[in-house]
């Protein structure tokens, strides 16, 4: 069986910067071990595979250990393929989540925006002896929803950060969470942050679309806006442009295509 795939950087103008995603359209879904397969072989943070549905698209998303219940840089990478490589004449997307629900994807120009739910974080108590074993310095607050998120007071302390990835694994594990996030005001944008998943198998994410799911609402409580700009200062670096709308968040993001082939499976 041949099946289209393609690589997209996503979260950038740029080739070689944001997140790497691959994405493979199916005509009909595989079987989920196959799946995974296929993302433990491509070996990028995600891979995502969607199915026409409808006037929209099913979609799932692996890393190269598990299916996630959602992904946000596979999402607009996916959105990418269909706007450029098969023909799409709209300007919004729509997928289905079995996990997530309806999440959708707009065009304005190259601007793609993602309108996803939003997932506020709560304090909890800190575990500092733990967070300074894994991040290897005790943050201002701790908050936890999908992911925890760890505050620090500027975007050095987040530069900084050099994670202790088994240390971490326990806080991980401890908190029932997929991730960390860790967080700061930013020096040219309204936050900054980096994400570890070394859970899933992703020491570190270069930008992640749906852990501003919880940073979208964080930081708006904070600053008290509802728009604002934000990095994701990982070595790849990605540039988002965020809003908070009731229950929903929208996440803006550019992407390039990097790679158009075939995997014979």
């Amino acid at each position: 069986m041949k099946i289209p795939i393609y690589q997209v950087d996503a979260f950038t103008d740029r080739l070689f910067g944001g997140n790497p995603a691959a994405v493979c359209p199916l005509e009909e879904w595989l079987e989920a071990g196959k799946m995974q397969t296929i993302a433990a072989e491509n070996n990028l943070s995600e891979t995502a595979f969607f199915v026409k549905s409808g006037d929209g698209f099913e979609i799932r998303w692996f890393t190269p250990a598990v299916e996630i219940d959602l992904c946000g840089h596979a999402t607009l990478a996916s959105a990418h393929v269909i706007f450029n490589h098969t023909g799409f004449s709209g300007d919004t997307i729509t997928f289905q989540s079995n996990q997530s629900g309806e999440l959708r994807v707009t065009r304005s120009g190259d601007l793609l925006t993602l309108d996803f739910p939003a997932n506020k974080p709560e304090p909890v108590e800190m575990l500092p002896c733990q967070l300074k074993n894994g991040l290897g310095k005790e943050p201002a607050a701790l908050y936890s929803a999908r992911d925890l998120l760890a505050l620090y007071e500027n975007e050095e302390d987040i530069l900084a950060i050099e994670p202790d990835f088994e240390a971490l694994s326990d806080v991980l594990n401890t908190a029932d969470c997929l991730g960390m996030i860790v967080t700061a005001p930013g020096k040219e944008s309204d936050f900054v942050s980096r994400f570890f998943a070394p859970l899933a198998g992703i020491n570190e994410d270069p930008v992640t679309g749906s852990a501003h799911t919880l940073l979208v609402p964080f930081w708006a409580e904070r600053l008290g806006k509802e728009k604002m700009h934000a990095y994701q200062v990982s070595r790849r670096r990605g540039e988002l442009f965020c809003e908070l709308k009731g229950d929903r968040v929208l996440i803006g993001g550019r992407a390039v295509t990097y790679l158009e082939g075939e995997i014979d499976v």
